[in-house]
């Protein structure tokens, strides 16, 4: 029970962090949604010019509802782009629309983290669904049976999550890192725009990594639980 408070406490913590990440990312991209590009570029405009750009044009730049809903689909080949980014001619709207082109360069390139990620996909959504029923129904029978049989089983299953959260992050990384050489090279954003685009992109790589510490933490204390049961019997 000392270690089920532990993993709450953590949590917890982690959570916090988490909302004060999420906070300061949306703060930065409103903040650099209202400086405008010199080039007057809307964000389809930099996605598909970075797209051509980077010979590919097998991929569609759409609009999708949401805030920060911006993504890239390896499945249909298209670039998502929130409102905002799609018609916007910020900043922000720079950064995120080849931050995702990042991702379809990356795909056209066949670049390792992103293919082993996909393939990943349907286990992890399986994983999600299950995962904290199957820990749950462990420590219970940990603690009524004292078999850690249950918990073993959610640790597994619990480990692909982890690892797809691992790996995440050098795919995200990375396509910030082709985005922002990118801007620089062709100069879509100036010597004053780059700076903050760099920026904005940080904080939203910031995100991935509290996510995949907070994975490998809890993953960790479950461990020490399962750990603690065996030495117990």
């Amino acid at each position: 029970m000392i270690m089920s408070n532990e993993i709450f406490i953590v949590s917890l913590v982690f959570l916090g962090i988490s909302f004060l990440v999420s906070a300061i990312l949306k703060s930065k991209f409103t903040k650099y949604s209202k400086i405008p590009l010199a080039n007057g570029m809307s964000g389809r405009e930099i996605a598909e010019k970075m797209l051509k750009e980077n010979g590919i044009y097998d991929v569609k730049v759409t609009s999708v509802e949401g805030f920060l809903s911006d993504h890239y689909n390896p499945v249909n080949k298209t670039v998502n782009l929130s409102p905002e980014v799609y018609n916007g001619t910020s900043v922000s709207a720079a950064a995120v629309a080849a931050h995702e082109c990042g991702h379809a360069v990356q795909h056209a390139t066949s670049y390792g983290p992103l293919m082993l990620r996909s393939k990943l996909v349907p286990a992890v959504q399986m994983s999600s669904m299950l995962v904290n029923w199957i820990l749950l129904a462990g420590m219970i029978v940990l603690a009524t049976t004292k078999n850690p049989t249950v918990l073993l089983i959610g640790i597994i299953v619990m480990s692909v999550t982890v690892l797809f959260t691992l790996i995440t992050l050098p795919v995200e990384f990375d396509a910030s890192k082709r985005a922002l050489a990118w801007l620089d090279r062709t100069n879509v954003t100036n010597s004053e725009e780059y700076p903050k685009a760099k920026d904005a992109l940080k904080w939203a790589a910031t995100t991935y990594v509290v996510a995949a510490l907070a994975a490998v933490v809890t993953l960790i204390q479950y461990i020490m639980i399962y750990l603690g049961s065996r030495d117990r019997n």
